[in-house]
């Protein structure tokens, strides 16, 4: 056996140790053995993320975000496996999954059986563990029923709807969410019953669905709840939208209803687009030309802005929230052509 090199210190001899070692080859060989076996090289932890093609524009997107998310799961995975004589076991790219919108990543702690997720009317018996108070979840078993009910009106309630369409049964996962610097929660999809894809409803089941999600919506957003009303909205547009066309004329209620919310939450280029599918449909809709001058002098098109204000007021002449928007709109073009006036005076005078 060739004998492992030694590093001479100083000018120490070193021959005795090598006649030792050569009278002695099996004792120091078992012995050097030993030594192996009690100092094992340190195990090194790898975080592989891969990512499906499907979802790479939205991850792209939110890189940081969710390279974060998933260095704050590697952590918690690490801190969870107790001591550090045991073998960490390395974390796999198909252990994560990110949610598409970007909005938190899934860590699998425990992995389920069978291939079938849960889907629309799915009555699904949940664990969870370590949601804030009032996320509409409560604490330990629940049973929530996929597609229905209140529980989902909440951002929380959204957010462990779209967990859930990716679990398996029996499956056990971290949510940590992109928004959330805290430690990760924790989810259990003990069981769940059969549910259907939407593809698989009769058209008459989806606007009866539709309808239950407009009314809902509708109350919400009396309420002052504009965020959990446009969700309804859109959940609403989402059954209608797989109708063929031209789809049922309760599309153009939902998308002039969504416009209002999205104003309200100050989203006036979402706006915008929602009121261009109303007048797709309808072009003298007189709610969505208003609601599409609101977002347009929101976003600065004063003459967009002024045009569909006028076709309110053509057609409504003594509408009073058309003739005050109006009136704003024709102030700020004023003090638009003043500012351009002061810089072309200062750029040429």
């Amino acid at each position: 056996m060739e004998m492992p090199p030694v590093n001479p210190v100083g000018e120490k001899d070193t021959s005795q140790p090598q006649q030792q070692w050569e009278k002695n080859p099996q004792e120091n060989l078992d012995s050097t053995t030993q030594i192996k076996q009690q100092s094992p090289d340190p195990p090194t932890e790898i975080l592989e993320l891969r990512v499906s093609p499907n979802h790479t524009s939205q991850i792209l997107e939110n890189s940081q975000g969710t390279e974060k998310l998933a260095a704050g799961l590697q952590g918690n995975s690490a801190k969870s496996r107790g001591s550090t004589s045991e073998m960490p076991e390395p974390l796999q790219a198909s252990d994560l999954w990110y949610c598409p919108d970007g909005s938190f990543v899934k860590k699998i702690i425990i992995r389920g059986h069978g291939l079938d997720k849960p889907k629309l009317g799915s009555c699904c018996r949940v664990l969870a563990f370590g949601f804030p108070f009032g996320s509409g979840l409560p604490e330990g078993w629940t049973e929530l029923t996929m597609g229905l009910g209140p529980w989902r009106e909440g951002t929380w309630g959204e957010l462990i709807e779209k967990c859930l369409e990716s679990m398996c049964q029996g499956e056990e996962a971290e949510l940590q969410l992109s928004e959330h610097s805290g430690p990760p929660f924790r989810l259990t999809l003990a069981s769940f019953t059969q549910g259907r894809d939407s593809w698989e409803l009769e058209a008459s089941e989806k606007e009866a669905l539709a309808r239950e999600e407009r009314a809902r919506g509708t109350e919400l957003f009396r309420a002052g709840n504009p965020e959990a009303a446009a969700r309804c909205y859109g959940r609403a547009l989402r059954l209608l939208l797989t109708l063929p066309p031209p789809g049922p004329p309760e599309r153009t209620v939902l998308h002039a209803n969504l416009a209002a919310c999205q104003l309200l939450l100050g989203q006036p280029q979402l706006a915008a687009q929602s009121c261009d599918r109303v007048l797709e449909r309808e072009p003298g809709h007189l709610k969505a030309l208003y609601r599409r001058g609101v977002a347009q002098a929101a976003l600065g098109n004063l003459e967009k802005a002024t045009a569909d204000l006028r076709k309110v007021l053509a057609v409504d002449p003594k509408n009073r929230a058309a003739q005050e928007e109006l009136g704003k709109v024709i102030i700020q073009g004023k003090k638009q052509d003043a500012g351009l006036a002061q810089g072309l005076r200062k750029m040429f005078g």
